[in-house]
């Protein structure tokens, strides 16, 4: 139970199944109290995935991380009135595995409501409350597949293989779902008003690349209404890449020990350039247009660049960039990045013994707060009996009671 942080005294209850648990946690980043209700059964994330470290899933590790395990068996009546008195004393419920869960177990949007009128429901789930995908169970990659984010690759063999790829769906979903919470928790905290909500991964990973999708619905217009940028005559380019692959002053290259990101679109950028390096001439021969410039498809300009930046290391482009005001960024992988200058000043990490293993803390900083230090995800029903002494009050002989009915696992 967290006593600090930007949602200190907000209480969570917690019903979640494998990744989606990830929306609560962000809750718990901010300091709210979490309470994971589970089946006696347990969520079996902590088996999924890998690396498991110390027998126990990365995973579960980090998005169970700072909450309370309390066991309750939902298809047992007695659970079902604790469970009811647990709504009354909470703020938001967050039903993170197939919507319609509550639902079956008779607590619905009106039921709730009148349990507790202030009370925020968001239910998160692979592809939402409604459409045709609705009841088709899934697991992360599915919900960048559907949304054009993750395409196939084909091996030597002819074989469809999974890429390596950044899970946007599971992340964006559980992201976006803490943003509406913490919206509404501010009208509910304003006005008493709850609110019922629903969100699905498959329509975040959609909408977190809503410029491409909306760019190929502008491109669907008649070309006297949408055209291309004057900087390239208003050529009307196909969505995606959108010519960057042609890209010649916004491209990669590689240095002498690895690659960096070349961005100077801008003139004034392009300019800095040129003049640091002493090389106004390729100024004065390619001068090229004030805004958004690639200088797309100069293969003269392209090889001379790709000769002048094998002629540094990476850190050195870095140090011109900042000297000279113009746009020069690293180029890192998932296992490069933790030892870049930048992250290691922004990120902090905990240590395994206050979370099991290293994880990254929510990278926000609060002028004159400390982000509070989530504890270990917690093992199935760790702390039942405590919860429900502490949230609702009850006496040993009334836990004895619900552990003999079975109420509690």
């Amino acid at each position: 139970m967290s006593g600090s942080g930007l949602l200190a005294g907000v209480r969570v209850l917690d019903l979640s199944l494998l990744g989606p648990a990830a929306l609560a946690a962000h809750l718990v980043d901010f300091g709210a109290e979490v309470i994971k209700i589970e089946a006696p059964s347990g969520d079996y994330v902590r088996q999924m995935t890998w690396p498991i470290v110390d027998g126990i899933s990365l995973m579960h590790l980090h998005i169970n991380r700072g909450k309370e395990s309390l066991v309750l068996d939902l298809k047992n009546p007695e659970a079902l009135a604790v469970f009811e008195e647990l709504i009354a004393k909470s703020d938001v419920i967050i039903e993170a595995m197939r919507p319609g869960f509550l639902d079956k177990r008779g607590f619905t949007h009106e039921r709730l409501r009148k349990i507790n009128p202030a009370i925020v429901f968001c239910s998160i789930s692979g592809y939402g409350a409604t459409g045709p995908y609705r009841d088709l169970p899934a697991h992360g990659v599915a919900f960048d597949s559907w949304a054009g984010q993750v395409n196939p690759v084909v091996d030597a063999d002819g074989f469809c293989r999974t890429p390596d790829q950044t899970n946007i769906g599971i992340t964006a979903g559980p992201a976006f779902g803490a943003m509406a919470v913490l919206a509404a928790l501010v009208r509910a905290r304003t006005t008493g008003e709850g609110a019922y909500m629903e969100i699905a991964q498959s329509d975040a990973a959609a909408y977190f690349d809503w410029y491409r999708i909306e760019s190929w619905k502008a491109y669907e217009q008649p070309a006297d209404v949408v055209t291309g940028n004057s900087s390239d005559n208003f050529e009307r380019r196909k969505p995606g890449l959108g010519g960057m692959w042609e890209g010649v002053r916004y491209q990669f290259y590689a240095s002498a020990d690895g690659h960096v990101l070349f961005m100077a679109s801008e003139q004034s950028f392009w300019k800095n350039f040129c003049v640091g390096l002493g090389r106004e001439d390729l100024f004065e021969l390619y001068p090229g247009s004030k805004y958004a410039d690639h200088a797309r498809g100069n293969i003269e300009l392209q090889e001379e660049l790709r000769r002048v930046f094998l002629t540094r290391t990476s850190a050195e482009w870095l140090r011109f960039a900042t000297e000279n005001n113009t746009t020069i960024a690293p180029v890192n992988t998932p296992q490069t990045v933790i030892d870049d200058p930048q992250f290691i000043d922004r990120f902090t990490w905990t240590t395994m013994q206050q979370t099991g293993c290293e994880q990254l803390m929510f990278p926000l900083n609060v002028a004159g707060e400390e982000a509070p230090i989530p504890t270990k995800a917690p093992g199935i029903g760790e702390h039942t009996d405590a919860v429900l002494q502490r949230v609702l009050g009850y006496e040993p002989q009334r836990l004895a009671a619900l552990h003999e009915s079975g109420a509690l696992g």
